[in-house]
């Protein structure tokens, strides 16, 4: 099988690994591991399993959860009101909301639950992207958009899973879930960070900032 990267389209994939329910791949230049394009879901069959989250703006469990991100996300945003876009932020915006309730000016968007693309024709001092990137079935456009959507000097704020080698992807639960195909690492997110100029932070085990150099 002759495959591209999703991620930054280079013809030197190889295989990873292979369950009982799909076959994984890895690209060599910038260690994205995907799912077979020919395992996805239909549309319809993709909303369906969103539809069963429960995510709730008031769940406190929930919201400690995303404070992973925000409390680091914050501490880099400082004082000054701004204003920043949640990508993917599916049917309950509690990050949104917690952003908010800290003095900043959030915006909306979801293929799904928030579809105003209208919001896509700006720029933000911040973006943020919560359990979402693995979803993305063409990363290079999707990375590509989030990219465009910061303003130099901005904040992309992600939230994932990463991938450490294939003996611990073998017995991980995040790759059970058929919604996820596109699972990132640190050495992914370094070959974008140096790819298109951006510093990079890693916080914890899943979240990651991302900074827009300056031009």
């Amino acid at each position: 099988m002759t495959l591209d990267c999703p991620l930054c389209q280079s013809t030197h994939v190889v295989d990873f690994e292979q369950d009982k329910r799909r076959r994984y791949f890895r690209c060599e230049p910038c260690s994205l591991v995907f799912a077979d394009p020919a395992s996805r879901l239909s549309p319809k069959e993709e909303e369906a399993v969103y539809q069963q989250h429960e995510n709730e703006i008031s769940d406190e469990g929930y919201r400690r959860f995303l404070g992973r991100l925000a409390d680091p996300l914050l501490e880099k945003l400082g004082s000054a009101p701004l204003e920043g876009l949640d990508f993917g932020c599916g049917p309950g915006p509690a990050l949104a909301a917690m952003l908010e309730e800290a003095g900043h000016k959030m915006v909306l968007y979801d293929p799904y639950f928030m579809p105003d693309h209208s919001v896509l024709g700006t720029t933000y001092d911040f973006v943020t992207c919560t359990e979402a990137i693995e979803h993305f079935y063409m990363p290079h456009k999707e990375w590509g958009q989030l990219l465009s959507l910061v303003k130099p000097g901005g904040w992309l704020a992600i939230m994932t899973k990463l991938v450490i080698d294939v003996d611990a992807f073998k017995h991980w639960h995040y790759k059970n879930d058929p919604t996820h195909v596109s699972f990132f690492s640190r050495e992914t997110f370094c070959f974008l960070a140096g790819r298109d100029g951006l510093d990079v932070d890693f916080v914890g085990n899943d979240v990651i900032l991302l900074r827009k150099k300056n031009e």
